[in-house]
């Protein structure tokens, strides 16, 4: 299911680049952030090993950087 999160991350980031409109709307739709973080719970408390999803690319740059 984690790796679920991450495949419509990536597929709504490609249409992004392709100036399309996103499919699964990952990255405006909390309900995601929170699925992913209750997996995560999960995943840890399993002592299971997992690439943890990077949220950073929908956060602004600082000017003059």
């Amino acid at each position: 299911m984690y790796e679920a999160v991450q495949g419509a991350m990536a597929a709504d980031d490609a249409l992004k680049r392709q100036e399309s409109e996103t499919k699964f709307r990952v990255r405006e739709t909390p309900d995601w952030r929170h699925h992913a973080a209750d997996l995560e719970a999960e995943m840890i408390k399993r002592g299971m090993m997992f690439e943890v999803i990077d949220w950073s690319e929908d956060q602004g740059t600082l000017p003059g950087l």
